[in-house]
């Protein structure tokens, strides 16, 4: 009996140290997770204090997110389309900007997928010399959208706050002119039911010539450089002073100018396209689907075979 209870208080002191060193570790523990928990504020804080990063430092839009939103865009721009030509309306969207700052890619997404009946494309060449001698204003009144269309001008009547002017191709009179005129036209334009908004598309300098280069050396892209292209990366500040004084000149209540970061091309055509169809409340209509009639029989006088046999080679 004497061995058993001796045993028996072995064991329980056993027990005793055993219950007392994992008090131990517990303690140790949660020690250990308060100076990691005050760690943790202290690097969040300080991660707080950074100054946060730039847009253009933001990533690229993976290309099937961009895609699957673009198609969803375009749907709406159809849906768009209908509502135009059902009311008539008369829209005109103007697209300025530095060179190489994306206006073509946007104008060619906004027209991949609609009528070029209802969306027209306006990019005139430099003017002849009949045209010059006309009213400045005079060769663009005459592709001003009928109801039921949307005009797209690549470059508009604001060559003359800008090129123009830069490049030294209009008097200081002229400039004057047009600045003091555009506003009363473009009043005219929505006078007249015309809606008119404004696009200014801004690339940075490094953008501007990172996208010149890859023209340079793209056989692609090659034919999109010109020599007022170069001329006009040459007078980078020239052309900076030029559109600040044309959008602060001619930024008004009724006709604003909006102003599109570029930097990243598929952000912009999505921000512009998205920004383009919230300007103008249009509504879905339905679509009546038609039904297909039945072919006339063929008739004794019909040809049994077309004649004509000049088919192109098949190649693929």
């Amino acid at each position: 009996m004497a061995k058993k209870k001796k045993k028996e208080k072995a064991q329980r002191k056993k027990q005793k140290k055993t219950t007392k060193q994992k008090e131990k570790i517990k303690k140790e523990t949660k020690k250990q997770e308060k100076v990691s928990s005050i760690e943790l504020e202290k690097e969040q804080i300080v991660l707080a204090q950074q100054p946060v990063e730039e847009e253009s430092k933001q990533k690229k839009l993976k290309r099937k997110f961009y895609e699957k939103e673009l198609s969803k865009l375009q749907v709406e721009l159809v849906r768009l389309q209908d509502w135009v030509k059902n009311k008539k309306l008369k829209i005109v969207v103007v697209f300025e900007g530095r060179d190489a700052a994306g206006k073509g890619g946007i104008i060619k997404r906004i027209t991949e997928r609609v009528s070029p009946r209802v969306f027209r494309v306006v990019a005139l060449p430099a003017p002849s010399e009949r045209e010059k001698t006309q009213l400045y204003l005079q060769r663009y009144i005459a592709h001003m959208p009928a109801g039921g269309e949307i005009v797209l001008f690549d470059r508009s009547w604001y060559n003359r706050a800008g090129v123009e002017h830069v490049m030294g191709f209009c008097t200081q009179n002229e400039y004057e002119d047009f600045l003091a005129a555009c506003p009363i036209f473009e009043n005219t334009m929505l006078r007249g039911g015309v809606i008119l908004i404004k696009y200014f598309l801004e690339v940075s300098l490094e953008e501007q010539k990172r996208r010149f280069l890859q023209r340079i050396d793209d056989p692609l892209r090659q034919w999109k450089l010109s020599p007022m292209d170069i001329e006009s990366y040459r007078r980078w500040w020239d052309y900076t002073k030029a559109y600040d004084r044309m959008i602060t000149t001619t930024d008004t209540a009724l006709a604003p100018w909006h102003i599109v970061h570029s930097d990243d091309k598929r952000r912009a055509r999505l921000n512009c396209i998205s920004h383009l169809l919230s300007m103008i409340p249009y509504e879905s209509i339905p679509f009546e689907t038609p039904k297909l009639p039945r072919r006339k029989r063929k008739s004794a006088k019909d040809l049994a075979e077309p004649r004509y046999r000049n088919f192109i080679p098949e190649l693929f």
